[in-house]
């Protein structure tokens, strides 16, 4: 199969499986593309069989590889061991990357939302979902704001995707918001660490919709990955990913 055959048999399948087998699947590949994501983010929690995950992750790679794929290894560090990178996360090949999730933990269900979130579940395919369905419903409750949890990247370039709940800002920025933020960073940075992982970005945590002060977000960042690399003895390179000029010019002028 080549590309565009692959996403017919996926926007077929996911059809099929919704009982509306009789849509007609536009001719148009930008319209396919936006439909596939939005079948893929609506999708519940739930197993698929072998037949479609081996074609949705040959054409998941397919498509990722297509956007370019940067290496941790090509990077230049700004700090010993802290590096500045502006671009899709998606498409960065390092130890782990950090999601930035809502306290379902299972993704964004809003069809083709710009968020990090519908992003890497829409990248790393539907197993990731599954994954943190079962995770969740074993748990029994909501992730708590301030922690981290760990799962495969499945067909994100990555090694894992560490999930973790920001806090959310309302009406003003208050200490109990800073002091969850800090732990999200450093909840990340330990389930790294426990699990041998040797490098990590970091997404804008908190910020965007979640109303966090960009300038406030970015000093907390900088300040708990240098103490925590202190603490540890370095072990852990750390990438802060930026997709915003705006956080890029922060993060530059707080670094090195």
């Amino acid at each position: 199969m080549n590309q565009s055959e692959r996403r017919r048999f996926l926007i077929q399948a996911l059809l099929d499986e919704r009982g509306e087998g009789s849509f007609r699947i536009p001719d148009n590949s930008v319209e396919q593309k936006q439909l596939l994501r939005s079948l893929m983010n609506v999708r519940l929690p739930q197993a698929a069989d072998a037949a479609f995950l081996r074609v949705q992750d040959e054409y998941l790679r397919e498509e990722i590889a297509a956007k370019g794929i940067t290496d941790i290894r090509d990077l230049t560090p700004l700090e010993d061991g802290i590096y500045l990178w502006q671009g899709d996360i998606t498409t960065l090949r390092c130890g782990a990357i950090v999601n930035a999730a809502n306290s379902g933990m299972t993704g964004c269900y809003v069809p083709c939302h710009r968020c990090i979130d519908n992003a890497i579940h829409t990248f790393a395919g539907v197993q990731l979902r599954h994954t943190c369905g079962r995770m969740m419903k074993e748990q029994g409750f909501d992730e708590p704001t301030g922690r981290a949890k760990i799962t495969p990247a499945y067909n994100l370039p990555c090694d894992y995707v560490i999930h973790t709940v920001g806090p959310i800002v309302v009406y003003r920025l208050t200490t109990e918001d800073e002091v969850l933020l800090r732990s999200c960073y450093r909840s990340c940075l330990e389930a790294a660490y426990e699990n041998d992982i040797d490098s990590i970005a970091f997404c804008c945590i908190s910020t965007g919709e979640f109303h966090f002060p960009n300038d406030r977000a970015a000093e907390i960042a900088v300040d708990t990955v240098r103490e925590f690399r202190g603490e540890a003895g370095g072990g852990i390179d750390v990438i802060f990913n930026v997709f915003k000029d705006i956080d890029y010019q922060l993060y530059q002028r707080l670094l090195g």
